[in-house]
């Protein structure tokens, strides 16, 4: 890697982490591909995280990076991307095919506690080539989103989607930005390709120039109890747990959703 750069001293390292990006994501087989809005996002994370500072990844357990399992029968396959980086505790990334027809993509930045920043989180659930839900949101970690990204979010264009989904029982933990659709057609997958990599962009540009709270202080302990409280709530998608319980069994779903999905900071 030091040699390419050296090699190409007139590109930056960030434009060549994102060309690396790209290539990994094409060398995937057919047999891997997922519906082209799941790629598509999932090629936008990827590279929007490529420019995060300090970027790293961290270390899976080997059971949690490439799953593989049945359901009713039919081939199950996860892949997971783990990552951290300066003000992001985790970067997860999630993509899985389940069976011959359900696809799915999810996706969390946590941020680290001593930083005011919001969760980013986006879900797309695709079965048989149709895009059943899409959510998208930046999440607040207080009482409210900090100004400076409320400010950002009122400045998006925010399209018109024809049907607009019911959040659950436990969906207070979202903001009233979140986007929760099921997109009709391409234009509006489109559109929520847009959205979603505007969000992307806000917390991006938003870890730039903030800065970092003290452990004890009274704001990190408050987003730190926000934050906690955020994955007990997404815990409570017993979908999830039902999904996975039935490839694999009910303790080793628990220990997934509990430690690598919703791990509490």
């Amino acid at each position: 890697m030091g040699t390419c750069i050296e090699i190409v001293s007139g590109v930056s390292q960030s434009l060549i982490l994102n060309l690396i990006a790209v290539v990994l994501f094409n060398s995937f087989n057919s047999e891997q591909r997922l519906h082209p809005l799941l790629e598509s996002i999932a090629r936008q994370i990827r590279l929007r995280r490529s420019t995060l500072p300090g970027l790293r990844p961290i270390q899976l357990e080997s059971d949690f990076k490439n799953i593989k399992g049945k359901l009713d029968g039919n081939e199950m396959f996860i892949k997971n991307e783990l990552h951290e980086a300066r003000g992001i505790r985790k970067l997860h990334l999630e993509t899985a095919r389940l069976g011959p027809g359900l696809e799915i993509l999810h996706c969390v930045f946590f941020p680290q506690p001593t930083f005011d920043i919001p969760i980013f989180g986006v879900d797309i659930v695709s079965a048989n080539e149709t895009i059943l839900a899409a959510i998208v949101d930046l999440s607040p970690v207080g009482k409210e989103l900090p100004a400076k990204i409320k400010d950002k979010l009122l400045d998006i264009s925010t399209p018109y989607f024809s049907q607009v989904r019911k959040l659950p029982e436990w969906g207070k933990i979202f903001s009233k930005h979140v986007q929760f659709i099921r997109p009709a057609g391409k234009e509006e997958e489109d559109l929520f390709l847009m959205v979603t990599d505007e969000y992307l962009r806000i917390l991006v540009d938003s870890l730039a120039s903030i800065k970092e709270d003290p452990p004890l202080a009274h704001s990190t302990v408050e987003r730190r109890n926000f934050q906690e409280y955020y994955c007990l709530q997404q815990r409570r998608n017993d979908k999830t747990r039902m999904v996975l319980a039935r490839a694999f069994n009910s303790q080793w779903a628990d220990n997934y959703i509990e430690t690598l999905l919703f791990e509490c900071p």
